[in-house]
């Protein structure tokens, strides 16, 4: 074994510590980089093999009504390939066992074939067969959530009339990857699913013979979508057509591409963060090592060790601590990604969904740490490769000190000499203890960034389930309905209070920016469904102009006073001009708001409703569902209480999952960089303690100068701590806004206490072990000139 090879060896043991602790880091980040990646490839692929198997659609529009010949004109767009038509409606369910509402779609296909667009994998059973009027294939989702099979038998209420439907066969699509209803922002597979019946049976049903209410289309490569959206308008504004839009606002598509989009977020900025940790603290071991083996080498260089030699030693060196770290980390990784598979599985249903940590995952991983490494300890490497001989065979030169502050005589007269001691020290080295409190207070900052979210998730939940959605049910009609609906439904059992609402899909635009949501029309002081400002508190709906979510108003570049171009997708079309009186706050979706006259004024139409919210006891809900199951005119109900039960369990399941292992992460690396610290100053001022233990001093005066001086670097380093995590918490919160919610950005006393006590006890726990290799010192050896 060559000498160099048997000093690296020698060296990794006698800092076995500092490596292992700046390992841990190097571990976190690509840790947090292999569970970004990884995910991120395996919902990607899933999502692109499943649309191209089974042609998922990239235009898509909904209409009243139109005959089936204008498909084969529909077909004739420059840049369609494939034209489906079809008849969907919404429906209501009924499963034996279940007592709650159970909300549906129900989509034709056609006879004894898949659709052109958007096929089907069958899972279980087959597709409705021909002739069998009553038989039905529904979702995965909503089978497993019932425990349905083929053969199975459920009641559906059809256009009015109540059905019982045969199930022939399970299926997934390309279209409801995401399968989520209407109006609600997660899945709730008990109470929603979607089912696929016979184009004739259906469309009987429905009064569609001969007609269709919904087309899907693919495009040929290289077509323009633009142009085949504004040619489907053309043709279908005549028979009630709500616009036609492309895959990007498709909402399975949309929360697809949202969660890519967070998932790329996780994947570059947290890693960075933990690296450029990593980066620093080898910067500081190494310029440590370099600076206590200047006389190794220069006896390598006088026996022949050119600069090459040096410098690739100090490499390998830093090489063993990347590897070390990369190797933990991507083991820790795939692990932490085998365990989000099944969660993802159940938000995304895909057929298949492989998660595997890719070769190019690997190299990127190690590309990236070997990367930080390399910045962090290339001056302290270049350094050494650079000392002459003869210059570092001599020792350094002596420090010049002077009398400063702390030798005052009021601080003599306040302090004992080992806390002068400490204080002078720390005056003496302001770049070391700089970079000691700077070290620390990343550690600070990285528990802040871990536990911060904590927080905003429970202010999210608190602003949008106690402040913004105060009812108790969600009432959706099949069609908008005038307002004497109110007093029939005044009149349901266990009914405390209703609040009618409007709502109409509309694309608001703003210059070259445009956006596809609603415009809801709520009674100017709603009490049910509030609109919140800046502070949270409740707002007046104006009588004339329009709110938008300020997340929205922002991605338009619209201000209050500005107007912005409305068009509505309902009804008869129309093109509106309207004013943004003012912008609201809300943490959950993206909307649009008005006075409910008002909006019934600008549509043409007397005081209509599209659905009500109300306000119940919960005591008479059994009968209350059982009366609104009578209303053929009522689409679907939505049970606010299971909303929120859903949104957190996907909050602490996804965001506060990731989140907590941060946190570990986190928790891991502040002990890493304390200890780190501690270990350093232990060794730099081995031989001082040990002249001090020599000279009289006590073992615990000894002990509370080292104690002393990690202890005044921790307190130093909390507040800019602190400051660093708030500044990341920020990039992190806006990183990650996006239209399905976004987090308020909400720093809690308890979100700083918790990570100042978290650097403290690493704090301690780090003095602790040093405390013992402290009393193991031996002075003869310690004082020997080096």
């Amino acid at each position: 074994m060559r000498a160099l090879h048997r000093k690296l060896l020698r060296d990794l043991l006698g800092f076995k510590g500092q490596v292992a602790a700046i390992a841990v880091v190097i571990a976190a980040g690509v840790m947090v980089l292999i569970i970004g990646a990884t995910t991120l490839d395996a919902v990607r692929q899933a999502q692109q093999a499943f649309y191209q198997s089974h042609q998922f659609a990239e235009v898509f529009s909904e209409l009243k009504r139109a005959p089936e010949s204008l498909g084969e004109v529909l077909g004739g767009i420059a840049g369609v390939n494939l034209v489906e038509t079809r008849v969907q409606a919404p429906v209501r369910l009924e499963i034996a066992g279940f007592d709650d509402p159970v909300r549906g779609l129900v989509l034709s296909v056609p006879e004894g074939r898949q659709p052109l667009v958007n096929r089907l994998a069958v899972r279980a059973g087959s597709l409705p067969e021909p002739g069998h009027d009553y038989q039905a294939a529904i979702s995965e989702p909503l089978a497993e959530a019932h425990g349905l099979r083929p053969g199975d038998s459920l009641r559906a209420i059809i256009n009015g009339r109540l059905e019982t439907l045969t199930i022939s066969g399970v299926v997934l699509s390309p279209e409801f990857v995401y399968q989520v209803g209407p109006a609600d922002l997660l899945p709730d597979y008990e109470r929603y699913g979607v089912l696929w019946m016979g184009r004739r049976a259906l469309g009987r049903a429905f009064d569609m013979d001969g007609a269709f209410n919904s087309v899907v289309l693919t495009l040929q490569a290289g077509a323009d979508e633009r142009g085949v959206i504004e040619a489907l308008d053309d043709l279908l504004a005549p028979y009630g057509s709500v616009g036609a839009y492309g895959r990007a606002d498709q909402p399975s598509h949309f929360f697809i591409k949202e969660e890519i989009a967070q998932l790329r977020v996780m994947g570059t900025l947290l890693p960075a963060v933990f690296l450029g940790v990593a980066a620093f603290l080898l910067h500081v071991l190494m310029a440590r090592v370099v600076r206590t083996q200047r006389q190794q080498v220069a006896i390598l260089k006088a026996f022949g060790y050119g600069k090459g030699a040096i410098a690739l030693h100090y490499l390998l060196f830093t090489a063993v601590i990347v590897v070390l770290g990369a190797v933990l980390g991507m083991t820790l990784g795939a692990w932490a990604a085998e365990g989000l598979a099944g969660l993802y599985a159940e938000y995304f249903r895909f057929p298949e969904m492989h998660f595997r940590v890719a070769p190019r995952v690997i190299a990127l991983a190690l590309l990236i740490a070997a990367g930080a490494a390399l910045s962090g300890t290339w001056q302290a490497v270049r350094g050494a490769a650079a000392q002459q001989p003869a210059s570092a065979m001599r020792p350094p030169t002596p420090e010049r000190f002077a009398r400063g502050r702390c030798e005052g005589a009021l601080l003599r007269r306040l302090l004992d000499q080992p806390s002068r001691i400490i204080l002078r020290n720390l005056a003496r080295h302001p770049i070391k203890s700089g970079l000691s409190v700077l070290g620390i207070a990343l550690s600070v900052a990285l528990l802040l960034l871990g536990s911060y979210q904590f927080g905003s998730v429970t202010r999210l939940m608190e602003i949008q389930y106690g402040k913004v959605l105060r009812m108790d049910q969600h009432l959706i009609f099949t069609e908008p309905t005038s307002e004497g609906a109110l007093a029939e439904l005044r009149a349901l059992p266990g009914v405390l209070y209703v609040e009618p609402y409007r709502s109409v899909p509309v694309r608001l635009r703003k210059g070259v920016r445009e956006y596809r949501t609603s415009i809801y029309g709520l009674e100017s002081r709603p009490r049910l469904r509030q609109v919140l400002d800046a502070r949270h508190a409740p707002v007046t709906v104006p009588e004339e102009g329009l709110l938008l979510t300020s997340y929205l108003a922002e991605y338009l570049g619209v201000h209050p006073g500005e107007t912005l171009r409305v068009e509505i997708m309902e009804g008869r079309r129309r093109t509106l001009d309207l004013t943004l009186a003012a912008t609201v706050e809300e943490p959950v979706g993206v909307s649009a708001y008005m006075e409910r006259r008002t909006l019934n004024r600008l549509l043409g139409e007397g005081p209509a409703m599209s659905g009500a919210w109300l306000l119940t006891d919960a005591h008479r809900e059994a009968a209350l569902f059982e009366r609104l199951w009578e209303m053929p005119r009522i689409a679907g109900i939505g049970m606010i209480s299971q909303a929120e039960a859903h949104l957190r369990d996907y909050l602490d399941s996804t965001m506060l999952m990731f989140m907590g292992i941060l946190l570990l992460l986190a928790a891991s690396i502040a002990f890493a960089v304390v200890y780190n610290n501690a270990r350093i100053t232990l060794a730099e001022r081995e031989r001082e303690l040990a002249t001090l233990r020599v000279l009289g001093f006590s073992r615990g005066e000894v002990a509370w100068i080292l104690v002393g001086e990690i202890i005044l670097l921790t307190l130093g380093a909390i507040p800019l701590g602190w400051l660093l995590g708030s500044g990341l918490a920020w990039l992190v919160n806006q990183a990650i806004s996006a239209d399905m919610f976004r987090l308020p950005f909400v720093l809690e006393p308890s979100i700083y206490a918790f990570s100042a006590a978290g650097v403290v006890l690493a704090a301690l726990l780090s003095v602790g072990l040093m405390a013992r290799r402290l009393a193991r010192i031996d002075m003869v050896s310690s004082l020997k000139t080096e």
